[in-house]
């Protein structure tokens, strides 16, 4: 009986500072998906083109550079259609993503798949030492030259309307075409 008590002395600070680092480790996990909840609550309504372009989303960006929907010519996947509203640039907010993300469907009408959050990095490199961050995800950075005519750029894929068996933020989604 001795030995147990003896053992039980050093086990239970063990399994209690296990569980202190995983009630510590639960309050992100719990935040992460608290802002994915903000954000499907915040762009809910644009499963509706009306409704977005209502609300600002108006410029189709990559139609700027001759694309529309954009596929992955290697085969990674497609990004969609995306819609950017320009006032919400500048931004790191759950709630605002900068653009929505489309793909057509058989009947010609748009599926909002998921969101894209857009930084300029010349402004955000100005004031910040390191990337944009949002549900735990550190934006990637894209350098021009790049395929949109776009400057230095940071961005993170969110595919909260649509599956992503690579991930909910991988930048291409191998379930959807154009």
């Amino acid at each position: 009986m001795k030995s147990i008590v003896h053992q039980s002395r050093h086990i239970l600070p063990a399994l209690l500072a296990g569980a202190m680092a995983v009630s510590l480790l639960t309050p992100v996990a719990a935040a992460d998906q608290s802002g994915l909840a903000v954000l499907r609550n915040a762009t809910a309504a644009f499963h509706s083109i009306d409704a977005a372009q209502a609300a600002g989303y108006t410029v189709q960006v990559y139609d700027l550079a001759g694309i529309t929907c954009i596929t992955d010519p290697g085969g990674a996947g497609t990004m969609g259609i995306h819609f950017l509203n320009p006032d919400l640039l500048g931004t790191v907010d759950p709630s605002e993503p900068q653009l929505l993300i489309y793909v057509p469907r058989n009947d010609g009408t748009l599926k909002l798949v998921g969101v894209e959050f857009l930084m300029l990095a010349d402004g955000w490199d100005a004031t910040h030492s390191g990337p944009p961050r949002l549900f735990g995800q550190d934006y990637t950075k894209v350098l021009s030259p790049n395929r949109y005519g776009l400057p230095d750029f940071y961005e993170l894929h969110v595919w909260v309307w649509h599956p992503n068996p690579n991930g909910m933020f991988d930048e291409w989604n191998p379930t959807l075409s154009c």
